[in-house]
């Protein structure tokens, strides 16, 4: 079961500022009273070596001290809000846990990924606020696929609402049109031969592979209004809009565009030879 972040954040920033607002408004009036009150009875409180300055700190320590749950949210409501606002509207980091997304992205890599470009949204709820611009041809999207609408994805947008897209002997048409494809190299990996080529689809010029040994499974469909279609570039290797469907407009959450490290495992030590814009 994959661990809801978003809304633990929501949940411990709105917690921790309620306590510390409940507390300002109700209970540290009452404390500053019974301090005041206190100083009174010990106009010394001050001198740190004199009776009552002990005596002072003991008795607000009893009867005047700040809860420790209120210390807590007071400490932590800053930073969990400066969290919550770059991670729900700006940036948002995540980590590629398959290979559907090779060459582009390996496993392990950890990615970038702008959270306003395709318009602004409420963390949890997802309901878009503000419009901004539409996802492209190309681009590499985060959203909830329409089968598991709790577990991020990250694929390449190849259709936009209104297009067609086929898949013919491994060579994709977009609108009747083929791709332009140069081929860069061929590699072997087990039962597996991969050719590996430099595509265009739309403004990004990508690497994308495709496993010879596999077959080809072409398809043609129209991309419907308000949904997208999405491909990985490990062709024969991803989990996408061929198996299960083509993704809605509201499930989008970002375009990833940039690597920032990459990590296979705690046990290794992390590399930043990655890092660099995405394609």
């Amino acid at each position: 079961m994959d661990i809801d972040f978003p809304l633990i954040l929501v949940i411990l920033v709105f917690g921790s500022g309620l306590i510390w607002a409940l507390d300002a408004l109700f209970l540290a009036p009452g404390r500053r009273r019974a301090m005041a009150e206190l100083q009174g009875e010990y106009p010394r409180w001050q001198e740190a070596e004199h009776a009552q300055s002990l005596q002072y700190q003991a008795r607000v320590a009893e009867s005047a001290a700040e809860p420790v749950v209120v210390e807590y949210a007071k400490s932590f409501f800053p930073v969990l809000a400066v969290v919550f606002v770059l991670r729900s509207f700006l940036v948002e980091p995540f980590q590629i846990p398959s290979s559907s997304m090779v060459p582009t992205l390996q496993v392990g890599d950890y990615i970038l990924v702008n959270k306003y470009t395709f318009g602004i949204r409420l963390p949890v709820l997802r309901t878009k606020v503000l419009d901004l611009n539409e996802p492209q041809r190309g681009d590499v999207m985060v959203f909830f696929p329409p089968h598991m609408n709790d577990t991020y994805f990250i694929k390449r947008v190849v259709g936009l609402p209104g297009d067609t897209v086929s898949y013919r002997n491994k060579r994709l048409y977009v609108n009747g049109e083929p791709l332009e494809r140069q081929a860069v190299a061929e590699l072997s990996e087990g039962k597996a031969r991969y050719k590996l080529g430099l595509e265009q689809l739309g403004e990004a010029n990508h690497l994308m592979q495709v496993d010879a040994m596999r077959p080809a499974r072409d398809f043609s469909v129209v991309v419907k209004p308000e949904h997208y279609f999405m491909m990985g570039d490990n062709r024969d290797n991803s989990s996408d809009s061929r198996i299960w469907g083509q993704v809605p407009e509201k499930d989008i959450v970002g375009k990833a565009f940039a690597v920032w490290m990459h990590w296979d495992s705690l046990l290794s030590v992390p590399s930043f030879s990655r890092a660099g814009l995405i394609e």
